[in-house]
């Protein structure tokens, strides 16, 4: 078992039902040192409950989101490693210790990957299968689990991409993308995950449209020539392709087959430029300590 001091970060909003049993149960490890609650704007006795059964609280005043919460968490936990974990029941926390194994061994961040059974419905699973194939093929590493908010990192390693987390719920995509783009070392194992309990807080329509642009930014936040460049190619491709039919049905060079070369030079250069800018983005990003 690691020998290193262990935070954990339990976002809440709304979980009466589940957080008290949860952090009981996390405060019977000897290696867990601080389980930290953050109370997201809940409207029921979520924060009264886990500050009754041991949890320290931290309270945000409303909503602010999921990634926020995570934040939040993050600057106030006092441990050298950081497990996170959901407040609603679906993690087990006998999971933890293989997490921990994997710190251990040198990882800097271990993400628990639910099997397929263990996605929340189909459409969810769809979605997050076409998220770890088009992650595994930009970052050349087999992914298999990108949403998945169940894992523990190196505290001082995470806290160097807080600037870079969003409020909402991608706050998973965004550090499994930023943690290899930096070079640190990342691992998956296994996990159980169960029922929630309670209510989602899932939007449908709202987070389709989220999901949706969290496949951009997976590109963007590791290689942005690795989704500008295929583009670019595919557009010139059409442009050539349509300049050849031109040419041999009318001898001429048409304003299409010049729009079509034109916009994959553009998007190709912006791809060029969004490379460089995330360069910098990831240049000594540490922060002081």
């Amino acid at each position: 078992m690691i020998s290193a001091s262990v935070s954990v970060v339990l976002p809440a909003k709304n979980e009466e039902a589940s957080i008290g049993s949860l952090v009981k149960e996390l405060l019977t490890f000897d290696f867990v040192t601080q389980v930290l609650v953050v109370d997201d704007g809940s409207s029921d006795g979520t924060g009264a409950i886990a500050a009754a059964a041991g949890a320290e609280i931290v309270r945000h005043a409303y909503s602010k989101g999921n990634g926020a919460a995570i934040k939040s968490g993050a600057r106030a936990a006092t441990g050298e490693v950081i497990v996170f974990m959901d407040g609603d029941g679906q993690h087990s926390p006998a999971d933890i210790p293989a997490l921990l194994d994997k710190i251990n061994e040198g990882f800097d961040l271990v993400v628990g990957a639910r099997s397929k059974g263990g996605q929340a419905s189909l459409g969810r699973s769809f979605a997050n299968n076409l998220y770890n194939k088009l992650a595994s093929f930009i970052v050349g590493q087999r992914v298999e689990d990108l949403t998945s908010g169940f894992r523990a990192v190196v505290a001082s390693k995470f806290r160097e991409f807080l600037y870079l987390l969003p409020n909402g719920f991608s706050y998973p995509t965004t550090s499994t993308m930023a943690f290899f783009r930096a070079g640190y070392s990342v691992a998956f194992i296994p996990i159980s995950v169960s029922k929630r309990v309670g209510s989602s807080h899932i939007k449908p329509i709202q987070d389709g449209i989220r999901f949706l642009l969290i496949i951009f930014k997976v590109g963007t936040l590791y290689s942005p020539l690795k989704i500008f460049f295929p583009m670019s190619f595919f557009i010139f491709l059409i442009g050539i392709s349509y300049y050849g039919f031109t040419y041999y049905t009318q001898g001429r060079f048409t304003n299409m087959s010049a729009l079509m070369f034109t916009t994959s030079l553009i998007v190709f250069m912006v791809g060029l430029v969004s490379e460089q800018i995330t360069a910098l983005m990831y240049k000594d990003s540490k922060i002081e300590k």
